[in-house]
């Protein structure tokens, strides 16, 4: 499955506040569609199936992706949701979505393939790019590709910059200088209930 283009709202009006998808609230706290409001009793499939689809649609991935990081995070030492949480925060569209450097993950996704950033002194342009401990990340010396990153820090999609990440707003360059800790992830979720969703499955 690609990754979701359509209305975002519609997609946190049924999960939630999701804050690397958009920044705008849903007026309507019920989910939508004609049986939007009727209450019903969810299985523990759809308690896990929603947990996941968060996970999704907050940072972007498609399913063959987020399969990809389940098995890494599984192959890796520690808790697999922790690790699976810290693969997906150091996503180099994340990393720049946290800095402030775009509004949102999608922003932050097409800021990066559009060529506006580097890391460690070369142009990436895949949002997937796994940031590492002591990676340099600049916005490229362009006229365009500065203001854009001037304006977005003006109003960031986040208020606090995370602790792992340090930032010089006057340059426009930060460095990475280790892991993201589980309590400095914006999204609310239950990453154990994503790993039990996909342990039959993987």
């Amino acid at each position: 499955m690609s990754r979701y283009r359509g209305p975002r709202l519609r997609i946190t009006r049924r999960l939630g506040d999701l804050p690397g998808l958009t920044r705008k609230s849903a007026k309507r706290s019920y989910p939508p569609g004609q049986h939007g409001q009727a209450r019903r009793k969810r299985s523990e499939y759809a308690i896990r199936l929603e947990e996941k689809q968060k996970l999704r649609f907050n940072y972007g991935v498609s399913e063959r992706q987020l399969v990809r990081y389940i098995k890494k995070a599984r192959a890796q030492a520690g808790s697999t949701g922790t690790n699976l949480l810290k693969l997906l925060e150091n996503r180099l569209d994340n990393v720049c979505f946290r800095l402030g450097f775009a509004p949102t993950i999608p922003g932050a996704r097409q800021l990066v393939n559009h060529g506006h950033v580097t890391v460690n002194g070369r142009m990436v342009n895949i949002a997937s790019y796994q940031c590492r401990a002591g990676d340099a990340l600049a916005v490229r010396e362009r006229k365009g590709s500065k203001r854009l990153a001037t304006d977005n820090l003006e109003f960031p999609g986040l208020a606090n910059v995370p602790p792992h990440l340090e930032l010089d707003k006057n340059k426009l360059t930060a460095k990475v200088a280790g892991g993201c800790e589980r309590e400095w992830v914006a999204l609310e979720i239950n990453e154990l209930l994503v790993v039990e969703y996909y342990s039959r499955k993987v």
